[in-house]
């Protein structure tokens, strides 16, 4: 899809039965993940309508990855629920893609029907950095962190952690009523799980629940996992 302002994005439509359902990826990362795919061949194997793409700077999508933001991604995910789909959506947020899609949620609440957090890290700028990576950032314009998933380091960005401070959102109420189902790995090094407990205090709706995995990753990848995720996703379809 096109845009004056922003990068081109590539995503990759299933139609089918409605609602749509919009997997968010993670920060720095891309579309073809285990989780994304996984989903997609649930959704084709059940007639369900399931859309997965990149963020700009991220995977098949063009631009700069260190050129955007928390703010330009969560854009990016508004320009799909807005162009690329129709209807109703229910929105699949992995990590910091839980933090889009609640943005995404309060900023479409006449199209998103249900939300599943996977080690949602909203507010990550805030409790992810020390004192010190935060004043690094702001003198430096860019960190680099060595990544455990790959042999490049990860790089955050003065223009991101700054969109990311001002899009938090753990210090009230957060006014959505769609179910929502947050699945968190209890061996997570990256997010903490009582993040997923304080998140869910936080929603406003009345049908929101948390499902902890003893042993599960950040990734939440392994067979059971994909499993679980499957059947939250189903569990808020209405």
């Amino acid at each position: 899809m096109t845009s004056l302002q922003r990068p081109r994005l590539a995503y990759h439509h299933t139609e089918g039965a409605g609602p749509t359902i919009v997997f968010l990826p993670g920060y720095a990362s891309d579309m073809t993940g285990t989780k994304a795919l996984a989903l997609e061949a649930w959704a084709k194997a059940n007639g369900r309508a399931f859309l997965r793409f990149d963020y700009a700077g991220c995977g098949a999508s063009e631009g700069a990855f260190e050129e955007q933001s928390l703010t330009d991604w969560r854009e990016d995910a508004l320009a799909m629920i807005d162009h690329a789909v129709t209807g109703p959506v229910v929105l699949v947020g992995s990590s910091m893609g839980g933090w889009i899609m609640l943005l995404a949620a309060l900023a479409r609440p006449d199209r998103v029907v249900g939300m599943v957090g996977i080690a949602a890290a909203p507010d990550f700028t805030d409790w992810g950095f020390s004192q010190e990576e935060k004043l690094y950032i702001l003198q430096h314009g860019r960190l680099e962190r060595p990544n455990p998933y790959g042999p490049q380091p990860t790089v955050y960005t003065r223009r991101f952690w700054q969109a990311g401070e001002a899009s938090r959102l753990l210090h009230g109420p957060i006014a959505l009523d769609v179910p929502a189902r947050l699945i968190h790995g209890q061996q997570d090094r990256d997010v903490p799980w009582a993040q997923s407990l304080r998140l869910a205090e936080l929603i406003r709706s009345e049908d929101v629940q948390v499902t902890l995995v003893k042993g599960g990753d950040h990734r939440l990848s392994r067979d059971a996992d994909i499993a679980l995720l499957i059947r939250m996703v189903e569990d808020v379809l209405p």
